[in-house]
């Protein structure tokens, strides 16, 4: 059995302790299977009610604290945690299971694995939703869009994210789609200008507020929302492609 990096992550017979250092994760742990979610880090936020053990953070996990929980198991992701924790958590003899996601389908697909495979647990219902939601081809963009991640510099989404997917399947097109960079550095007038139709700022991990980002912006209409509904990915999908929609359309 191997994780979305084809690991092979030598799993007990019964997977029944499990910590995730991934935020996406463990709400879909805690909606799923919560009696086996027994550590997460302080970024993952939701359930709101969420109560396990924390860990620290998805970057820099307290690893003493993880093997304490004596876990069958610990969830990472790719670009969210550190190839180095990742290591040396397998090294200490503790299993770690990789998620790779780069789009919708990528983690739908995924996430049907973790559950079916690695966790021995039947498909969720919120899975089964949100593949009916985001299912389908991708549309032809209506809306010419930027997503800003960070300012002072100021970051947008670029090339092969799973935010990127996101925004394609809501029928938009990200001006930054083809740039070399995942998430790269922008000067403002190359988001603020005529030929984007409004930027989305999300309130992670970057927090955009009212008073904080749109005033930057002169030429561009601005809309401020979810980063969860826009770049997580688990039960946060079913109905964020309304509530996005709603968001940016108003």
């Amino acid at each position: 059995m191997t994780d979305d990096l084809g690991y092979a992550a030598g799993l007990a017979p019964e997977v029944r302790r499990v910590v995730s250092l991934v935020p996406s994760i463990t709400e879909a742990l805690a909606a799923t299977c919560p009696e086996r979610l027994v550590g997460a880090t302080d970024w993952c936020t939701h359930p709101a009610d969420l109560a396990v053990q924390r860990v620290r953070g998805t970057k820099n996990p307290d690893r003493r604290a993880i093997e304490a929980l004596r876990p069958d198991l610990v969830m990472a992701n790719k670009e969210e945690n550190r190839e180095l924790d990742v290591r040396r958590l397998r090294e200490s003899g503790i299993p770690v299971w990789v998620t790779d996601i780069e789009s919708v389908p990528g983690a739908l697909t995924s996430l049907g694995r973790l559950f079916t495979e690695a966790l021995d647990v039947e498909v969720p219902g919120w899975l089964r939703e949100a593949a009916a939601e985001w299912g389908g081809p991708v549309p032809d963009p209506t809306l010419r869009v930027a997503v800003a991640i960070w300012r002072d510099p100021w970051m947008v989404v670029g090339s092969s994210t799973f935010t990127g997917d996101v925004v394609a399947r809501l029928g938009w097109r990200n001006v930054f789609a083809e740039h070399a960079g995942r998430y790269p550095a922008v000067p403002l007038d190359e988001l603020d200008r005529d030929d984007i139709d409004v930027v989305l700022l999300p309130d992670e991990p970057y927090v955009f507020t009212a008073d904080d980002g749109p005033e930057a912006f002169h030429r561009t209409r601005t809309a401020l929302v979810s980063g969860r509904l826009l770049t997580w990915y688990g039960p946060s999908l079913v109905g964020a492609r309304r509530a996005l929609t709603d968001a940016v359309t108003a």
